[in-house]
């Protein structure tokens, strides 16, 4: 078996919500061949992973992958589990997979399976793929050689226990969570100006400053002392014999620590000894360039966690204890504690494993034991001097035991400090006295742990997490701002603007994505095709933006998965044949499944296209309580008005006048012919784009009909504001339509445009991307041949699939057979070269139609050109002036032939072939300016 292909699908997509890869593998040599062909296959798997008896598969119970197994399941299938497996072993949960067949790919199968830690995946997909081809061969691998690096990922990319808290109370109140990295535990909850972020308890609304002075132990026990809230007595020493100078000072048991250490590194507790003294001086030297010597105060080690200025959790902390029973030694009773599987490494576990290390035997020896030593029968052996969580103590909750006195000592001095999350470290008898009588606060956290507080050792498990995430979100805040995702087959940029450009009219800092780029509040910050996964992440991801509108494409989808958990409204404007045959998506309805993704994921609205067979079909997909809003270019669509009869909502045209109706009735917003992005009323395909844009900003709410209307006048299809979409512009008496035109329907749509702007002629120049198959370059060029007076169709020169000139062949060929008798049919090799040749065929009131993967520059070009020559802009037109031009004296054959290596073209009528030739580094005939 061999991996030949991988993705990582971040959001939702094609086969779940969750993350997961896709990946296809060839079976190889063990294609058609299942678990049951191969003698001892499925022991020796179940003996390396006996954990897989838990897998249910379809039999729907545990144990169903191991009767699947015996029964006989092929190779594709058990990778998926195994690498399923393998993420839960190295302490990832993962539980969604599934194995089919490519179509068109022998011995290739689709693999998809989730995952939660992004870097843990594909070492993880790799392995399991080695494990199940070595089963397969006979072979007994180990699993421990295999699972260790697997475990080091988990440690280095996993979430702690902390940060998961808080994530898991973001999630339950529907709040969205963005990891902004891999390399630290940072995530973004919430989506624009709404956003909050955190790192472990570290959150946006935490004080550097009061960060800062909670790191410092010695200027957080001044400005405690100033407050008059208890602490111990103590100075900061330079050297060892200040600190036993300190120590003779406060005339009883010290403790000795760094100023700025954290995780209770280098800290010594209940010190007389002057030989002590001076060695726990040594020893907290080695983490901080300052240490403390303060009073040593009696009782036990409380954890108090304040949060927005209240009290939310309290736990008592205990240091690591082994008991004894008379045969075992020390060492030996820590092996049998961190046996417990409730002990783990570092935080991926309740608790955590005692350490052996050179604190663990200074400790012992300081009390006469070493790890040799063989306790008596019930014997309590403290194992460290410090109750810290990290190195293997355990906590019980004491909320509810917190004395009122001492919550509120605790607020105060998290107040104090200036922390909006404050672990709180006391020392005291009793925690159900007030501390002022018994005890002090010896210590204040700017990043406390929660695990504490959620998986107590003993004791009621409290929500901090929870508790952290309503600091930053108040009740009913789900830290979202108004999102609008735009999709279809056609027209998802300008309706995208147009909703824009009507929301910034509202007052909104908007954040546009289309294919153009990326806009916020109006402003391009990064040009380009940004209809996927990491453009939406961009506009969500800045903290400026109050409104976002995404287009959201075909090939985002199916590469990434959409950059949003969620929409509140979808807009699905059509469904028609483009982009077929590739990624898998054959069939318009295989293109509907993908764009029906993005409606899937609208919480409030879906607008829907009434016109269209297979975006009215969605509505049956939905989420339940999801609105369906739908939009018509005709006020009796059947549809719509079975829809309005139910109370349903919807936008349509009626006379030329757009309306909204409804259950509380019907109502005329404005007329469509009044706004310049449909032509005044000429191009019907943006009059649709313009009711689905209305509909979307009905439902959404919050605009004024007066923002709406503004902001529909406003906008205006130009090279500025919306290039390659329906750009009008006039070049001496010519009037040129530009339009991105790139699949069947876009160009019925212009051609539909094209003549109700009653031209005197219309010359076509039409191309299509060369990575549609054949069939749709083919019915492009049918449709265009038989709607114009005369065209030229062009290959643009960078080839993505095919050969130089199979594309233009195609086109040509197809045109050809389709047009009438009266209509000219010529083939040029390069967009600018193209434009030209159709800009010398027009004269005065015809329209030039240029269509398909052009750029703007082409028709400066051309301006640039007229303008330096006016003599050649405008000229009276016959059929054989272009084949004159490029061809002399030939013979009107309609044809120029483009390729300088090959005889190209049969002229028409003709059996000899020219060698002319128009193209880029052909050596241009005389009529081509570039």
């Amino acid at each position: 078996m061999k991996l030949i292909e991988k993705c990582l699908l971040r959001g939702p997509n094609l086969y779940t919500r969750r993350t997961c890869i896709r990946a296809i593998i060839d079976l190889e040599d063990l294609d058609g061949v299942s678990s049951a062909d191969l003698p001892g296959f499925t022991d020796r798997l179940c003996a390396l992973l006996p954990s897989l008896q838990r897998h249910r598969c379809s039999v729907g119970t545990a144990g169903g992958f191991i009767q699947r197994l015996r029964d006989g399941t092929y190779m594709a299938h058990i990778v998926e589990h195994v690498t399923l497996e393998l993420q839960c072993l190295a302490g990832s949960q993962a539980g969604f997979g599934r194995a089919r067949r490519v179509k068109g790919m022998p011995r290739c199968y689709r693999v998809v399976c989730a995952y939660q830690i992004e870097p843990l995946i594909e070492p993880a997909l790799d392995t399991a793929i080695g494990l199940v081809g070595a089963v397969a061969r006979g072979e007994n691998p180990s699993i421990e050689a295999v699972l260790s690096p697997l475990r080091d990922l988990v440690r280095r990319h996993g979430v702690g226990p902390s940060t998961q808290a808080i994530l898991d109370a973001a999630n339950a109140r529907g709040i969205p969570v963005m990891r902004l990295t891999h390399d630290a535990s940072l995530y973004q909850l919430g989506f624009g100006a709404r956003q909050k972020r955190i790192q472990a308890t570290i959150t946006s609304q935490t004080s550097h400053m009061g960060a800062a002075i909670a790191k410092d132990k010695q200027l957080t026990r001044n400005l405690l002392e100033q407050a008059a809230i208890p602490v111990p007595r103590g100075s900061v020493v330079r050297d060892a014999s200040e600190a036993l100078h300190a120590a003779s000072r406060l005339r009883r048991p010290v403790v000795v620590k760094p100023a700025d250490a954290n995780h209770g590194k280098g800290v010594r507790t209940c010190l007389n000894d002057p030989q002590d003294i001076s060695q726990a001086y040594a020893d907290a030297r080695q983490y901080s360039t300052r240490v403390i010597v303060e009073e040593f105060i009696e009782g036990d080690d409380y954890r108090i966690l304040v949060v927005g200025g209240k009290m939310v959790a309290a736990s008592r902390r205990d240091p690591p204890c082994a008991i004894g029973d008379g045969q075992t030694t020390v060492s030996g009773l820590i092996e049998q504690m961190n046996r417990d599987p409730n002990r783990g490494e570092g935080h991926s576990k309740g608790l955590t494993k005692v350490p052996i290390d050179p604190h663990t035997i200074a400790h012992l020896e300081r009390r006469g034991m070493t790890l040799a030593t063989v306790p008596r029968v019930g014997e309590r052996v403290v194992l460290r001097d410090n109750a810290n969580l990290s190195t293997g103590g355990t906590a019980r909750d004491v909320t509810h035991l917190v004395h009122p006195d001492t919550v509120r000592t605790c607020e105060r001095a998290a107040h104090q400090i200036g922390l909006d999350v404050a672990g709180i470290d006391l020392l005291c008898r009793d925690i159900s006295l007030p501390l002022r009588q018994q005890g002090a606060i010896v210590e204040i956290n700017a990043a406390p742990g929660l695990r504490m507080h959620e998986q107590p050792s003993h004791g009621m498990s409290q929500a901090a997490g929870s508790a952290i995430v309503k600091s930053l979100f108040a009740d009913g805040d789900d830290g979202r701002i108004p999102l609008i995702a735009v999709t279809g087959t056609n027209g998802k940029t300008t309706t995208t603007l147009l909703i824009g450009n009507v929301l910034r009219a509202a007052g909104h800092t908007t954040g546009v994505a289309t294919t153009q780029g990326l806009f916020i509040d109006g402003h391009c910050i990064h040009e380009g095709d940004c209809t996927g996964f990491w453009s939406a992440r961009a506009i969500l991801g800045s903290p400026n933006v109050s409104a976002a509108v995404l287009e959201t494409a075909r090939g985002g989808i199916l590469k990434r998965g959409l950059g949003f958990d969620r929409c509140d409204i979808a807009v699905v404007l059509n469904i028609s044949a483009d982009h077929l045959g590739l990624d898998g998506v054959d069939t318009v309805d295989d293109m509907a499944k993908v764009k029906a993704i993005v409606a899937k994921t609208a919480s409030r609205a879906v607008v829907l296209n009434a016109d269209d067979a297979l975006c009215v079909a969605m509505a049956s997909q939905l989420r339940e309580g999801v609105e369906v809003v739908y939009f018509s270019c005709t006020d009796h669509n059947p549809v719509m008005q079975e829809h309005l009869q139910q109370g349903g909502r919807a936008v349509f045209l009626r006379e030329g006048d757009i309306v909204i109706a409804g259950a509380a009735g019907q109502r005329t917003l404005m007329r469509a012919d009044s706004l310049a992005v449909t032509l005044y009323g000429q191009a019907m395909h943006n009059i649709a784009n313009t009711l689905a844009a209305v509909a979307a900003l009905e439902v959404q709410g919050g605009c004024p009909a007066a923002s709406i209307i503004e902001g529909l006048q406003s906008f205006r299809c130009s090279t500025e504001t919306n290039p390659l979409r329906l750009n009008i512009s006039h070049i001496g008496g010519v009037t040129i339509l530009h339009d991105y035109a790139h699949n069947a329907a876009a160009y019925q749509a212009i051609l539909d445009t094209a003549r109700a702007m009653k031209c005197r002629r219309i010359i076509g120049v039409i191309t299509a991307p060369d990575d549609r198959r054949d069939a749709d370059l083919q019915q492009i060029a049918q449709l265009c041949a038989a709607r114009v007076d005369e065209l030229i169709v062009y290959e643009i020169a960078a080839s993505r699939r095919r050969e130089p000139g199979h594309t233009l062949r195609l086109l040509y060929e197809s045109a050809l057979a389709a047009a009438p008798s009266r209509v000219p049919v010529s083939a040029v090799m390069g967009a600018q070269e193209a434009v030209w040749a159709g800009f010398q065929r027009c004269a005065e009131g015809d329209l030039l139609l240029v269509g398909g993967a052009t750029q703007l520059q082409d028709l400066d070009r051309l301006r640039a050109h007229v303008k330096s020559t006016p003599e050649n802009a405008i000229r009276p037109a016959s059929a054989g002036d272009l084949h004159d031009a490029a061809f002399g004296s030939q013979p009107d054959t309609g044809v120029i032939r483009t390729n300088p290596t090959e005889d190209y073209f049969l002229a028409v009528g003709e059996t000899n072939r020219s060698s002319a030739t128009v193209g880029p580094g052909s050596g241009l005939p005389s009529h081509t300016p570039f």
